[in-house]
């Protein structure tokens, strides 16, 4: 396929986009790939089509290897089946709701296996139909509170979903290897570093959940994993619980002065300079810090629970949402202090002289969690919930309880990892797939049942799989660029040589046409610079912004027979005879 620039619908531009955050946002905008509509929404020029189709056109060509089959289903769909099982409030404000002209609701699509499991209620019911799986791929749309980086973080995004369906739990296990194998083999074919790690299955549900996240440095998940093969996303991360300590011959707990202590730093130092310690300074990690939260449902109502951590861990609110949801989670106002006056601000804690504060069969009626950290036995410096005083060597399981555990901590590097596996880094990346066991959750929910091989009505069992196709385009443009814009590997790059002309001798032009017209001949897609009265220097920009690894200059030298092979990578070039270009690139 032969394409002329000089007929191409693109403009590159020289300058940077004013809202452009991350290179390939900057990038794919430049080289004219894509254009800006609203935050988060951007319209696809024939450029950025054409790269999108390759990376499609590997995800078809796996999906079919697993035996799945395409379908396409729209992205405007009624309330109902989201009604039926609860992800339309689960999803909050993070979806785009809207009625039509008789009033009925309706959604953008975030996801669909609602009506995937629909459709094949409505068609199948024997196990004998059974396994299927089933996929496409359609835009989603998420109506994010801070659209950001291009097409990292949109709010309409093109996704492959897949979606298995089984009679059997064992069913549903090779479904789910063949899938995840599938996906292995696309990322690999794309050229991209993947991880695969433990996960938070969210509002999807079911019993298994699985990432597949590229480190990147704009990464927005933060993820963890160790040498002997342990990986986690840290909303799925489990603090290894610590073993609970003898209560006898404990110290009793008591009350001290705590006058200007506004932070745990100034609270150690008042620690050790007027309760020291015979075996050793004070430390932060001695403290327990009683962080208060706000859970909010759908309807805006407002749950305050306290959660208790120790003095050198912050909260991680992602990890916190995980935990909580699918209610959102916030920091306490002051507002919610003001309707809770037992929680005595700056120095709230579990416990008084007069007995327990905190808990849900407490008078202050606010639920109380704890860190896996604060086992029983363990001595902690905490508030006495009377101003200005702190409490010291309070024993929990002794002086105070919880509700429960809340492991919402920040996890750090050279923590353990939970399966006894050894210390742990962190990393950043960004999920470019996932996978889910869903089990019967949606099948249970919308009535999707088949007759057995005895004849008896079973409940089909399911998993989802998806793969995020436009946040992989803009990940590759992360990772393939330069000073001077984009390089494609050459599994997605939209053309396979960009041939470029220069001057104008009228035999230069002539060899160039032919050279190109021989090239597409010979199965290559072709990209001809041929705008007559543009600059060689020009020409030669544009061919770094568009960033085809593959450039040919056909300029003086032609009338020699030669041409120049320009590396996009490497920057090298190379004069090479008009009749080897063609070996020389399948090479």
């Amino acid at each position: 396929m032969l394409e002329r620039l000089s007929h191409l619908f693109v403009r590159t531009l020289r300058e940077d986009p004013a809202d452009a955050e991350v290179a390939s946002h900057k990038w794919l905008v430049r080289a004219g790939y894509i254009r800006r509509q609203a935050p988060g929404i951007f319209a696809w020029l024939p450029l950025g089509l054409r790269v999108r189709k390759k990376i499609e056109d590997i995800i078809h060509e796996e999906m079919r290897a697993a035996g799945a089959q395409q379908v396409h289903f729209p992205a405007l769909l009624p309330r109902e089946p989201y009604e039926a099982t609860g992800r339309w409030s689960e999803y909050g404000d993070n979806i785009f709701r809207l009625q039509d002209r008789k009033g009925a609701d309706y959604l953008l699509a975030p996801t669909h296996e609602e009506v995937f499991t629909l459709t094949v209620k409505d068609l199948y019911s024997s196990y004998k139909d059974l396994p299927l799986v089933i996929y496409q791929i359609q835009d989603k749309y998420r109506d994010e509170a801070r659209p950001r980086a291009g097409l990292l973080r949109g709010r309409e995004f093109s996704m492959k979903d897949a979606y298995s369906f089984d009679v059997s739990d064992e069913g549903l296990d090779a479904s789910y290897q063949s899938q995840r194998d599938a996906y292995e083999r696309i990322f690999r074919r794309l050229g991209l570093e993947y991880v695969i790690v433990r996960a938070d299955a969210g509002a999807m549900g079911g019993s298994k959940s699985e990432e597949f996240l590229h480190p990147i440095a704009v990464g927005e998940d933060t993820f963890v994993r160790n040498d002997a093969g342990y990986a986690a996303n840290v909303e799925a991360y489990r603090t290894p619980p610590v073993e609970a300590v003898s209560l006898d011959g404990l110290p009793e707990a008591v009350i001290h002065d705590s006058p200007n202590t506004p932070t745990i730093e100034t609270l150690v130092a008042l620690a050790n300079d007027s309760v020291p310690r015979d075996d050793r300074p004070w430390n932060a990690g001695d403290t327990l810090k009683n962080v208060v939260l706000a859970l909010v449902d759908q309807e805006g109502n407002r749950e305050l629970v306290v959660v208790g951590i120790p003095g050198d861990r912050e909260v991680d609110m992602k990890r916190a949402e995980a935990w909580f949801g699918p209610r959102a989670v916030e920091p306490a106002t002051e507002e919610d202090f003001e309707r809770h006056p037992a929680l005595v601000k700056g120095y709230i804690g579990p416990w008084s002289p007069e007995g327990p504060v905190l808990g849900a069969d407490t008078s202050s009626g606010v639920s109380y969690f704890l860190d896996p950290r604060v086992a029983d036995g363990t001595q902690w410096v905490t508030g006495a919930n009377i101003p200005e005083k702190h409490v010291f060597y309070l024993v929990a399981g002794r002086d105070f309880q919880s509700d429960g555990v809340a492991d919402i901590a920040e996890v750090r590097d050279g923590d353990e990892a939970p399966d006894g596996s050894g210390p742990i880094q962190t990393a950043r990346g960004m999920e470019i797939g996932h996978v889910f066991q869903l089990g019967r959750k949606y099948a249970e929910a919308l009535g999707l049942k088949v007759l057995d091989e005895n004849g008896s009505l079973v409940t089909v069992t399911m998993g989802s799989y998806g793969i995020g196709v436009t946040r992989i385009m803009a990940i590759i443009a992360e990772g393939h660029h330069d000073e001077k814009g984009l390089i494609w590997p050459s599994t997605v790059s939209p053309y396979d040589v960009h041939v470029i002309q220069t001057g104008k001798d009228e035999l230069v032009a002539e060899l160039s046409e032919k050279l190109a017209e021989e090239l597409s001949q010979a199965g290559m897609d072709v990209l001809f610079d041929d705008r007559p009265k543009v600059s060689p220097g020009v020409k030669f920009a544009d061919a770094e912004v568009i960033g085809v690894p593959q450039i040919v200059i056909v300029g003086r030298g032609a009338q020699d027979g030669k041409a120049e092979l320009w590396n996009r990578e490497s920057g090298e070039r190379t004069e090479i005879a008009l009749t080897d270009v063609a070996s020389a690139l399948r090479s």
